[in-house]
């Protein structure tokens, strides 16, 4: 399935021991969606010849479901944390509509030069607003609130992500947080001290988890995708 950075270890909840077979469900799924589109499948491919680790970038499979469940949503304003090569902010940005805006946030600034020219070569420039620096410096001065969170950054911070926007979630609202299963390793009942990523992700999970003001589902796509939703009528509470 899908390599993540810093090893070469394959992991999909749904995977089998055959990496054969693997490789040729992902083939079958692809066949049986909607297509990517030529202009995300030459990012794709510069994602992987010019970026390291381009395996971190979504998608066709994870694309795909961003753009529909923009499409169920329709979000006014997105809020991207994490925007690497860009395909996941074009991909949600293909089903917003006419007034949206999205602002997606990427703390390298080395990935600028990258993305600016492919997000303005895109039929989606008008709704992509890039930010480059911290998020958590950054979200406070944007304007609130947001019908819609993507959290796909450093894993070490989602608890800080997810309780610095949940109170700028409209009631009714989404985050949309990415690689919440993190290598299987979310299961491991001894982390390493070290291991500060999947620590991160852990305390992220449950903290979610014991959160009553959201409902909340973990889909077992890629690395795991957990979709949360903000509860009408409900106090953000403090956590």
């Amino acid at each position: 399935m899908t390599k993540f950075k810093g090893t070469s270890q394959q992991y999909s909840p749904l995977a089998s021991d055959n990496a054969e077979v693997d490789a040729m469900m992902d083939e079958y799924i692809r066949e049986h969606i909607d297509a990517e589109g030529d202009y995300l499948h030459r990012l794709w491919r510069d994602t992987q010849m010019k970026l390291s680790y381009g395996q971190m970038a979504s998608g066709h499979i994870q694309g795909r479901l961003l753009k529909m469940l923009v499409g169920m949503i329709h979000p006014k304003r997105v809020l991207e944390l994490g925007t690497f090569s860009g395909y996941s902010a074009l991909s949600m940005a293909e089903a917003l509509e006419e007034g949206a805006e999205l602002h997606t946030i990427e703390v390298f600034d080395e990935q600028e030069d990258f993305l600016r020219p492919r997000f303005a070569g895109s039929n989606y420039a008008r709704f992509i607003h890039l930010h480059i620096g911290d998020a958590l410096s950054i979200v406070p001065q944007l304007p609130t609130p947001w019908d819609l969170v993507f959290i796909d950054a450093d894993k070490r911070q989602y608890v800080d992500y997810y309780r610095m926007v949940l109170p700028l979630v409209r009631p009714g609202g989404y985050i949309i947080a990415d690689n919440t299963l993190w290598y299987g390793r979310v299961i491991e009942q001894n982390t390493r001290p070290s291991d500060h990523q999947t620590l991160g992700i852990k305390a992220f999970n449950d903290l979610v988890a014991s959160d009553s003001s959201v409902e909340k589902v973990i889909v077992p796509v890629r690395d795991g995708l957990t979709i949360i939703k903000k509860k009408e009528g409900t106090h953000t509470p403090k956590i």
